[in-house]
């Protein structure tokens, strides 16, 4: 089969690779329909060897995280419910030596880094959805566990932002959104997300208001710089600020240290693969199971910019779409 694998030096190049057709015992395999390209893709392809984090072992060095396609086999102790099934994928929920990568015809993971798709939607809408669905899940367990009562989200139209939207919503925890746009404040209000805020000059004011009322003391951070600065003034005392992404990561986030004491401010790093969700498995199956039941929701569905051919992998690679767009695999 057709698959793009990644060199010793981290380059990308479509090979022919032996095909999986029998499922090892925990596993799944895929037949392919798309698969997208996230941003954690090009930063860690970009990192020289040097850095001393080493390529994850995969069989064929065949490279690809995020995808969507149908179950054709299953390995011993694989549950029932996902032969023949439309799976979203996201393949480092379940790190194994067995994985085949998601950027070829058929893939190998194990069977926890796959939601079943409900039948009536088209699998490639969520090609690149699980990995931010998951996020957004295991950072409110982990908030709500730490006990927080409201979340302010920063980069609050991407596709975490929108995947916190829909969770918090059906759990009913008030949740403020920061956007840079009033094209994007209008578009989650359309959506039915009540506290959306523009940061334009002033938005302060009305954070600290909102966040007063709300009780939002738990921050999901996904810019950094500037932004993640003036929204650290505005918060409740005994907040806690995650930090999860860094598309502001060239300007340094800067504040008064008295506001540490003060606020009695926290501030951590959030990843998936540290979670509780994610770590524990019987966690991960459960929340899997009940993101099955919302995954069909128009705000979990991967925005897809253009398709490419395997054969297009150095243009899909430079491809950057408008709005967070992703370019997207097809066989």
């Amino acid at each position: 089969m057709k698959a793009i694998c990644v060199t010793a030096t981290r380059d990308l190049e479509v090979r022919d690779v032996p095909a999986p057709a029998q499922a090892a015992a925990g596993h799944v395999v895929i037949e392919m329909t798309a698969s997208a390209i996230n941003h954690g893709d090009k930063t860690f392809l970009k990192r020289p060897a040097s850095v001393g984090v080493a390529l994850p072992a995969i069989q064929h060095d065949v490279w690809g995280a995020s995808g969507a396609g149908k179950v054709i086999a299953v390995g011993e102790g694989v549950p029932s419910r996902y032969v023949g099934r439309q799976v979203a994928i996201y393949r480092s929920l379940g790190r194994s030596a067995q994985s085949v990568g998601l950027w070829s015809e058929r893939a190998q993971v194990p069977y926890t880094s796959c939601l079943i798709l409900p039948d009536h939607v088209e699998s490639r809408d969520y090609s690149g959805s699980l990995v931010n669905v998951m996020t957004a899940y295991a950072f409110i367990e982990e908030s709500v566990a730490a006990g927080h009562r409201g979340i302010v989200v920063t980069a609050g139209h991407s596709a975490t932002g929108n995947a916190l939207a829909v969770l918090a919503r059906r759990r009913g925890l008030p949740a403020i959104f920061l956007v840079r746009t009033d094209a994007a404040r209008d578009a989650l209000r359309a959506a039915g997300v009540e506290h959306v805020i523009a940061t334009g000059a002033g938005f302060t004011a009305e954070l600290a208001e909102r966040a007063a009322k709300l009780d939002a003391t738990a921050v999901f951070d996904g810019v950094g710089g500037s932004l993640l600065s003036e929204v650290a003034t505005a918060l409740p005392v005994n907040s806690t600020i995650w930090c999860y992404g860094f598309l502001d990561g060239a300007s340094p986030v800067s504040f008064p240290s008295a506001l540490v004491m003060m606020k009695n401010l926290v501030i951590r790093r959030f990843s998936n693969f540290d979670s509780a969700t994610v770590k524990d498995r019987g966690r991960l199956e459960a929340a899997l199971q009940a993101l099955e039941t919302v995954i069909d929701d128009p705000l979990f569905r991967t925005r897809i910019g253009d398709t490419f051919r395997y054969a297009q992998i150095d243009a899909a690679m430079a491809y950057e779409g408008l709005r967070g767009a992703k370019a997207v695999l097809v066989p």
